[in-house]
């Protein structure tokens, strides 16, 4: 056992009559990260926190979490674990305060330390105002608020979070994605999304799966350089053509150019780099030392879609 990881998920699959929900799924998740699996619908990501989170048996495999194996100490999982899953079933005809203190003693809290915690779960999420509403006359963001605190009222180390943001307009998405950014480091948190800008903003780490296999896993950053090539550098530079294809052809780290005209004696010149090249200081010194005009530098990173259509892309499709 590593004390450093929260989850350890080794060679899991979990068959239903006549399919495969997931296959050989094997990952790990460290203490107080916030980790993404990500894709589309029916890749195997509910299933896989269901496993984990003791409300399904798998096939064959392992899974821990806080060192504790999943099925032969289930109890003692649950007790570690806050988990929202995707329908967020809350008692529509309870008021919040009493959801949520019936929800705490169920968790094996004490009458008082219930008291305590829903108190600060009502701050934590904004709730106190709406304390003794009926949780069925709630908007839906109020109400994934609910479920959020419900999932931390008994203070678990591992909060799981089966698509968070689902069926929320998008200032109550911004609102609960910083909400969840800031529980990381106090709590470990693996959140299922289809989502790819989502993905890339709230997780430490992505596991991208389809048809019930991780096909990656790493940071956003890293996933990056999964990619051909380093990425697209876009420059406007004032300069003759001849003398912009010259000196491109002749950079060694450059694989690829494309130069276009815009207004005036401007060219739009697109290059792509060598892998883990960072083409941009050259091009800086480039027109600086033959004294042209340099008014745009950017590098155009491939976006987290660019990468999942990349790992998800089936073999036969490829060159």
């Amino acid at each position: 056992m590593n004390d450093g990881w929260m989850i350890e998920v080794a060679h899991l699959t979990k068959r239903f009559a006549g399919r495969t929900a997931v296959e050989d799924v094997s990952f790990q998740v460290g203490r107080g990260e916030i980790v993404g699996l990500l894709g589309p619908n029916g890749a195997g990501k509910s299933t896989t926190m269901r496993i984990l989170s003791g409300f399904l048996p798998a096939t064959s495999g392992s899974a821990r979490v806080a060192g504790l194996d999943v099925f032969r100490d289930s109890r003692e999982v649950r007790r570690r674990i806050g988990y929202m899953p995707e329908n967020n079933p809350l008692h529509p005809e309870m008021r919040v305060r009493e959801y949520l203190k019936f929800r705490a003693r169920l968790k094996g809290l004490s009458r008082r330390r219930s008291r305590e915690r829903v108190d600060a779960v009502l701050e934590q999420f904004g709730l106190t105002d709406v304390s003794r509403r009926i949780i069925g006359q709630l908007s839906r963001g109020y109400r994934q608020r609910v479920g959020l605190a419900d999932a931390l009222v008994h203070e678990p180390e591992l909060i799981i979070l089966d698509e968070p943001t689902q069926g929320l307009d998008p200032h109550q998405i911004r609102s609960a994605r910083e909400t969840i950014k800031s529980l990381a480091g106090a709590h470990t948190l693996l959140i299922s999304t289809h989502n790819l800008h989502e993905a890339e903003l709230m997780c430490h780490r992505i596991l991208i799966m389809l048809d019930g296999r991780v096909l990656a896993a790493d940071t956003p950053e890293n996933l990056q350089k999964l990619m051909a090539g380093g990425g697209q550098v876009v420059a406007e530079i004032a300069a003759p053509a001849a003398a912009l294809r010259e000196c491109f052809a002749a950079m060694p780290e450059v694989e690829t150019f494309d130069l276009s005209a815009c207004e005036g004696d401007y060219y739009r010149c697109a290059l792509t780099a060598r892998a883990g090249v960072d083409l941009r200081p050259q091009l800086f010194a480039l027109a600086r030392d033959r004294g042209w005009t340099l008014r745009e530098l950017t590098r155009n990173r491939h976006s987290l879609e660019d990468i999942y259509v990349r790992v998800t892309r089936p073999e036969e499709e490829e060159e």
